[in-house]
């Protein structure tokens, strides 16, 4: 199984598509020896969102690394920020622009296609699936993305990030009054900077699934690793700062689906 998924009860899927740290032996011997320590994994997100099982949430993850696929991408790899960088369906860089393969060694058109449909379809198949069920036995359903990435990464994007990149698309992907609670929930914080709709404004799935005047609302939340990790090897847990911003995110989430809860009475 190349995903696990956790069914909740409450209109509520957490999906965490880049925690995945899995590269398959036959794979390996591709990249450049560097991209075995998956550096620009959204690292400890599952121990961090560990409070979602607690609300009865449905929680979605992958085993694969998203350097074999980028479940957060388009299939046909069209590019979420253009004019920017951007890292494709099946990566070839790391995120400070470097070749991520040995040299020759990039995945074909033909390769592509196969980890499409091995990795990213049944990923997209069980999150479309659970979408629907939940929104079948409530009437209504909020996806939360979740992601984290380092603070400084000057291939991506210039300066330093703030702490919570809050992504609806702009608002096409949820309802105005659940961006503006999640981005009030996050403002109460003291000495954690925040954004809605900045340079992250959220990747294929926020765009994708968000549909709001179909009763499904999507939140992309990409947070900066340094406010409860190490950005560096060996990119521990902070348990200390991580006890600081937990609570922080919970109440974005929770924020989030009491706007939708109030949508629908």
């Amino acid at each position: 199984m190349t995903f696990k998924l956790t069914r909740g009860r409450v209109p509520l899927l957490v999906s965490i598509p880049h925690m995945g740290t899995e590269i398959p032996e036959a794979l390996r011997g591709a990249y450049d020896p560097r991209a075995l320590q998956v550096e620009d994994t959204d690292w400890h997100l599952d121990r961090l969102y560990a409070f979602a099982h607690e609300l009865g949430a449905s929680v979605l993850q992958p085993t694969v690394s998203r350097y074999v696929i980028d479940l957060n991408r388009p299939p046909d790899d069209t590019p979420m920020y253009p004019g920017a960088s951007n890292t494709e369906l099946c990566p070839t860089r790391f995120f400070t622009g470097d070749p991520l393969y040995a040299e020759g060694s990039a995945p074909s058109a033909q390769v592509k296609l196969q980890r499409r449909e091995q990795f990213w379809a049944p990923y997209h198949a069980a999150l479309r699936g659970e979408l629907d069920r939940l929104k079948a036995e409530h009437g209504w359903v909020l996806l939360w993305d979740a992601h984290s990435i380092r603070s400084e990464i000057p291939w991506l994007f210039e300066g330093v990030l703030p702490d919570l990149n809050i992504g609806t698309a702009n608002g096409a992907a949820a309802h105005a009054s659940v961006g503006e609670a999640v981005q009030a929930a996050a403002s109460r914080a003291a000495g954690v900077t925040n954004i809605l709709n900045g340079r992250f404004k959220g990747g294929y799935i926020t765009r994708q699934y968000g549909r709001p005047a179909e009763h499904v609302h999507a939140v992309q939340l990409e947070m900066t690793q340094k406010t409860y990790m190490r950005e560096s090897l060996p990119y521990d847990y902070d348990e200390a700062k991580a006890a600081k911003i937990q609570p922080v995110v919970r109440s974005m989430v929770e924020a989030a689906f009491e706007a939708c809860s109030k949508l629908y009475g």
